[in-house]
């Protein structure tokens, strides 16, 4: 069941700008998707700042703000929108996957005690060369992740 959004009288909507809200509506357009409010209530939590946040973290927020959307829906946008390029996902094992509003090709340092991603610019990782690829294949980009701890003592 596909439910509609509603805001409940007390609560703030996410935090967008009308500028966040057109150029959202935007890049869904020139990729042939409709803005329905349930795919810009989930844009517009993740791209209205710089931010790695996970499918139940945005379904917490966007719940939290008094609107309904349904888990399945979060997990449909997110995987709509990262198809098409507007989000990264990023998977750090297992069934763990963030979703990253900075779409341009970057790195990440991923804190295994505390869950935290940092970003780490192309030009601060300096990789000499690939393996030889397999016969037929192309590379269509490199996504390092670099895993870090706290020290201990």
């Amino acid at each position: 069941m596909n439910r509609r959004p509603t805001k409940a009288p007390d609560r703030a909507q996410p935090a967008a700008t009308e500028e966040l809200r057109h150029r959202i509506a935007r890049e869904l357009g020139s990729h042939g998707l409709k803005g329905t409010p349930q795919r810009m209530l989930v844009a517009q939590l993740l791209l209205r700042a710089p931010r790695h946040m996970t499918a139940e973290q945005i379904l917490k927020e966007i719940n939290h703000t008094g609107h309904r959307v349904s888990k399945a829906t979060v997990y449909n946008t997110l995987n709509m929108l990262s198809e098409h390029g507007l989000i990264r996902e990023i998977n750090l094992g297992g069934d763990h996957t963030v979703y990253d509003s900075t779409a341009t090709p970057h790195h990440h340092f991923h804190n295994v005690d505390t869950g935290e991603l940092v970003d780490i610019r192309p030009d601060q990782l300096d990789l000499q060369r690939l393996p030889p690829l397999p016969e037929g294949t192309e590379a269509a980009g490199v996504e390092v992740v670099i895993r870090v701890r706290q020290r201990t003592g």
